[in-house]
């Protein structure tokens, strides 16, 4: 089990449906099998559980941002990471969110995955709702997605797996001292 944990947030950000959650769950997973404490405050969960209530207009998307940015803040200052999982539409808010959290600590993932690509994952059928009229502010089809100008890492899934893009954030924890690398752990087991 690791003995030194660094507490940091990896911001996922991207249009409903890029694989923002799937990353999330795979980098989750991993981060417990080497032994860390790890904290998840994906968007749905958020909105049901610290956000009910607040609905899609700017001002309560901005918000609900808000609120994730405040306790992933309290958990990374006491060395916990966190993942956080939501659309995050507007720099601002994203810009706030690493303000507050610290750029020592905060890691923006640009899920940059195609609003073609997003549509042709659509499960729920979220994207013709929005586009026949029956979603109103919906990110990507009458509201706009800021995408981030200069995040940390930039995943590109349309033609890479999960696991693929699971690795690159791993890479990049590893190269910036946030995790100590598989090579350092065996030797540290020795």
């Amino acid at each position: 089990m690791s003995t030194e944990q660094k507490g940091f947030v990896l911001w996922f950000t991207g249009l409903s449906g890029a694989g923002k959650t799937t990353i999330a769950d795979i980098v989750e997973a991993r981060l417990r099998d080497r032994g860390s404490k790890i904290e998840v405050l994906d968007g749905d969960v958020v909105r049901t559980h610290l956000s009910k209530g607040l609905g899609f207009s700017r001002e309560d998307r901005d918000t609900n941002i808000a609120r994730i940015a405040f306790v992933a803040n309290l958990l990374a200052r006491n060395e916990v990471p966190v993942i956080t999982a939501a659309i995050s539409p507007y720099r601002e808010t994203r810009d706030a969110a690493r303000e507050l959290i610290g750029d020592d600590k905060f890691i923006e993932i640009h899920v940059a995955t195609s609003l073609e690509a997003c549509e042709a994952r659509d499960t729920k059928g979220l994207y013709a709702k929005a586009r026949s009229g029956e979603i109103k502010e919906f990110t990507g089809i009458s509201d706009p997605y800021e995408e981030p100008l200069n995040p940390e890492i930039t995943i590109q899934t349309e033609g890479s797996t999960a696991d693929e893009s699971a690795d690159e954030i791993f890479a990049y924890l590893e190269a910036n001292g946030f995790l100590t690398t598989a090579g350092e752990l065996e030797g540290a087991a020795a």
